[in-house]
């Protein structure tokens, strides 16, 4: 009803007609009757946190320890010279104010740990966005959204690299090429005991430069930590091109809304495999047609379309699994055991008609007919269908 209510303003629907245009206006009141929590408001946080609001988002809590300082006025989103020295939460919530006064707005000005955690997590948020660059904290927040069951989007690194078109969304077990996401991931597993589940923004790209050595005022060498604001964390030795924690933040921001909206979007799956794992699935593909079938006519896929069934219809993973499990990182280890196999064994191995499985499963397979899967397993056998659907559709089959 809150979204229903605002989106009733004359002028509120105005500014947010391009979005109801987009989403439709029952998402959009969903967009709008929504919670979200922002940890961190630097360079991403700042970014993610100001499409939100203009996106429609009802409620926002900023949440941030730190001030807002001349060097992060090249990534920040709204802040400008006057702003310096105010603490980030109240900076957002003053220019916010400005742009889309119907959302109710609360900045605090704390550091997330677990006396705080209560305050900022409580009141059932819709999306808890971690834009935090501390491990500790950052790993703190993360274990504590899993344990109390609250949806989290969680911003890798972002210094050091210059290529948004790497920048992907996936989970923190598929992350590569960062070290704060690996470091995140080992915590996770080694003190909270969590495995995955937890979504990541992070970028393929290696970092392009290195930590640079700290100057203090002499322009001598000197110790970093003798200028932190608290323990652990980090001051300006991290060289930042502004554009990519601003386009973190906007990535995040897409995700969250079309997550709250319910539109469904197909990430772009992390499969790390090379063209010679194709070549090999190709041919494990042709060996198998001959030994079942006599011959390799009826293989109608050529090596770029079994890299088009294997990333792009099955994210590299047996089509028994229902969710991404390893995969990157993973497949490397797992291809060994996965092949390609009719899904109609009536019908040729053409890209609408092959589904990558196990070894065991494949030969499980091909004992069944179709009947039999769709009645015995429908859930299965509808979703199969639908993905091989896609592929005859974007072939013209």
């Amino acid at each position: 009803m809150a979204g229903l209510d605002l989106l009733s303003d004359e002028i509120v629907s105005e500014q947010l007609k391009r979005n109801i245009q987009f989403f439709g206006l029952e998402p959009q009141q969903k967009v709008t009757a929504s919670y979200v929590v922002v940890i961190g408001l630097g360079g991403v946080g700042s970014h993610a946190a100001s499409m939100l609001l203009r996106s429609g988002i009802g409620k926002l809590l900023l949440v941030d320890f730190d001030q807002v300082s001349v060097s992060s006025l090249n990534r920040h989103a709204v802040a400008t010279r006057a702003d310096v020295g105010i603490p980030k939460a109240q900076c957002l919530k003053e220019h916010f104010l400005s742009i889309f006064p119907e959302c109710q707005i609360e900045a605090k000005v704390l550091l997330y740990d677990a006396s705080t955690e209560e305050e900022i997590l409580s009141g059932h948020p819709d999306f808890v966005l971690d834009c935090i660059d501390n491990i500790d904290t950052k790993v703190a927040l993360l274990a504590a959204c899993v344990r109390r069951g609250l949806k989290v989007l969680s911003a890798t690194g972002a210094g050091a690299r210059a290529d948004p078109t790497r920048i992907r969304i996936a989970d923190l077990r598929q992350s590569t090429n960062d070290p704060l996401s690996r470091a995140v991931r080992h915590r996770l597993r080694r003190d909270h005991g969590i495995e995955g589940g937890v979504t990541v923004v992070f970028s393929l790209e290696k970092p392009k430069a290195k930590l640079l050595p700290f100057k203090g005022p002499s322009g001598e060498e000197e110790n970093p930590s003798d200028y932190q604001i608290l323990p652990g964390f980090r001051v300006r030795i991290i060289p930042v091109l502004g554009t990519i924690p601003a386009i973190f933040g906007q990535v995040m921001a897409s995700y969250v809304l079309t997550q709250l909206a319910g539109l469904q979007v197909q990430t772009e799956p992390i499969v790390n495999l090379d063209i010679d794992h194709y070549r090999m699935l190709h041919q494990r593909l042709i060996e198998h047609e001959e030994s079942l079938y006599g011959t390799a006519l009826q293989v109608q896929v050529d090596v770029e379309e079994v890299m088009f069934v294997v990333k792009e219809l099955w994210h590299g993973r047996s089509a028994r699994e229902p969710f991404a499990k390893d995969v990157g990182r993973g497949m490397w280890r797992s291809v060994n055991e996965l092949m390609l196999v009719r899904w109609d064994q009536e019908k040729p191995a053409s890209v609408a008609n092959l589904i990558l499985l196990k070894f065991k499963e494949a030969q499980e397979h091909e004992l069944r007919v179709l009947e039999d899967i769709k009645e015995r397993e429908p859930e299965y056998f509808v979703r199969v269908t639908s993905i091989l659907k896609r592929a005859e559709l974007e072939f013209g089959l």
